[in-house]
Parts: structure tokens; sequence; C-alpha cells
């Protein structure tokens, strides 16, 4: 199996890479950015590529349609410590056969990995679960977004312009959460989501 590990800590790559050759994947080639990761695709055969959600060049999910052409479709997964359970499934939607965090212990990791490079999907079953409570709450993709920003604490100008939508569209947005969380206010909903991780 041969595996191309982007990131640019180099903890980070290190340390998997140690995971890996010491369950016997000992072919593993590292990059630090994206434009690296893509120069290694382009010149050698890979059965999975793992890119780090927040290294350089990668602008959110962008890089992974970037890397899926490098390998003319071939297999790529997100890696990351920080990024949301909604980031994960938009990453699979994307393209991605899988998200694996950082935080996984390194025989999870190695399961994962082995599970993606056959052509599975995964995604861990806590992100499942979240996932499927945004179902239970019955929110569409467009008002999850606009509830991750309430949580932030964006104003509806500041939703709308990061957005794209017009002020009065996340207004609209922002009573339907309320309607749908039984929130009095958007301090509220943005507390039953983080309450009920519903981001």
């Amino acid at each position: 199996m041969r595996i191309l590990l982007a990131d640019d800590h180099d903890l980070v790559r290190d340390t998997i890479t140690l995971f890996l050759q010491s369950e016997g994947i000992e072919d593993v080639s590292t990059a630090e950015t994206l434009p690296d990761a893509l120069k290694a695709a382009r010149s050698q055969s890979f059965d999975l590529v793992l890119l780090d959600y927040n290294m350089p060049g990668m602008n959110g999910l962008d890089g992974i349609a970037r890397m899926k052409e490098a390998m003319n479709g071939g297999l790529v997964a997100i890696l990351s410590g920080t990024a949301t359970p909604a980031i994960a499934t938009d990453a699979i939607k994307a393209g991605a056969v899988g998200f694996v965090p950082k935080t996984m212990s390194a025989r999870a990791m190695i399961s994962a990995i082995r599970l993606m490079a056959s052509g599975e999907v995964f995604l861990p079953i806590s992100f499942q679960q979240q996932a499927s409570e945004r179902r239970v709450a019955n929110l569409t993709e467009r008002e999850t977004e606009v509830l991750r920003a309430l949580c932030d604490g964006k104003s509806n100008k500041e939703i709308a312009r990061d957005l794209n939508l017009q002020e009065v569209t996340i207004k609209l947005h922002v009573k339907t959460l309320c309607r749908k969380l039984d929130a009095r206010n958007r301090t509220q909903a943005a507390m039953i989501a983080r309450d009920r991780r519903l981001i």
C-alpha cells in the first residue's frame, strides 16, 4: 500500500508515518503543502492521499477536487484536529473517501486508513451521530451554516456577507432556526446548538 500524507506540522507527519510503518505500511511519502502534494501525486501513484484540512493551499475543501484531478480520480481523505462534523460531512460530499480526526488512537487510525484505501468511506461514529441529530432537528445545510455563524457571534449583516445572501434572508433563516430549535432568540439558539452538538 502506498500512502501520501500531506500536513504542514512536522510532528504530525512524523508520528503518523511511524504509526503506518509500525503496522507494515512502509511506503509512505509526505508533503508539507497542497502544491507539494499535488506535485507528488502527478509523478507517483498512491493508494490513498491524506490531506490536512488546514494546511497551506487547501482553501477549505477545494483541495479535495484538485487532488482527485491530479490523481485521475484516486482516493483522497481529509485529516484534521479541529474540523467540525458538518465539515467532515461536506468533505464526503466533495468526494473524499473519509475524514480522520488527529485525536484518533494509532490503532483506530490504521484501521480507518486500511478501510479507505480499499475504497470504503470512513466517518467517525461520533460524527455520524451528530449528523443524525442535525437531521432530527430537520435543519437544512443553509440553516446549519447560519447556525454555525450564530455560534461564532456574527451579526446578520456579517452572515449575509459571508454567505453572499441578502440580510433579510438571514433574518428569515434565524427566525426559522429559533422555531425549529424551540429557542426564544438567536443567543438561545446558539446555546441549544452547542448543547446538542448540532454544529
